[in-house]
């Protein structure tokens, strides 16, 4: 790709959008007061009806993005239900974004067990209090909840069987920086299916 910009391309290797993402993210690392990784996580229901909601991206492999949520929510039973989803990554303070889209399976295995023992003891136990998504009576029964469990599994729960990782492997990538008078920069990078080579465009603003 011979006519990227120097100043958001350029200084990342090759053809590899992994590694465009992982240098974006570290510079809003720099530049973000809060959660540089937060994604806005798009699924659709079985209507066909889009949702949308903030979540944390918490890995980027070699060839995927991983989040972990409750397996029982409203976005888990939607993507299971749809085995794809997208999301946007948007930094204000570095005036880029980057959309994903791709087919979606679970990380229910070592690497959840690791990431859920890595959480502070407060936000383990309240993945096995809180029943995600359905209606809750009172922020005291939640709380009251939360003490149950604190008595049941002490200072070391494990990860529950209901919660864990969800894996996005992207079909899609594309990069947005804003530029002047509106002449925003965008490539995106697409494929047929994971493992598939990757053919990169620049688009239009």
């Amino acid at each position: 790709m011979t006519d990227q910009n120097p100043e958001t391309f350029g200084k990342f290797a090759g053809q590899n959008p992994f590694l465009i993402v992982q240098g974006w993210l570290k510079e809003a690392e720099v530049t973000e007061l809060n959660d540089p990784n937060a994604i806005a996580l798009s699924t659709v229901d079985e209507s066909g009806a889009p949702n949308v909601r903030m979540v944390l991206l918490k890995g980027i492999e070699d060839d995927a993005f991983v989040f972990y949520t409750n397996y029982e929510s409203a976005k888990a039973q939607e993507i299971d239900g749809a085995g794809k989803a997208a999301f946007v990554m948007h930094w204000k303070s570095l005036r880029r974004q980057i959309r994903v889209r791709g087919t979606v399976t679970k990380e229910n295995g070592a690497t959840a067990d690791a990431y859920f023992q890595s959480r502070s003891l407060k936000s383990r136990l309240g993945a096995w209090a809180s029943k995600q998504s359905r209606p809750l009576k009172s922020r005291a029964n939640l709380l009251a909840e939360v003490a149950k469990i604190t008595a049941k599994h002490g200072t070391s729960p494990q990860r529950p069987p209901f919660w864990g990782g969800y894996r996005i492997s992207p079909t899609e990538i594309e990069f947005w920086a804003d530029g002047e008078f509106r002449l925003h920069d965008r490539l995106v990078w697409r494929r047929e299916k994971a493992g598939s080579e990757w053919v990169v465009e620049r688009l239009n603003p």
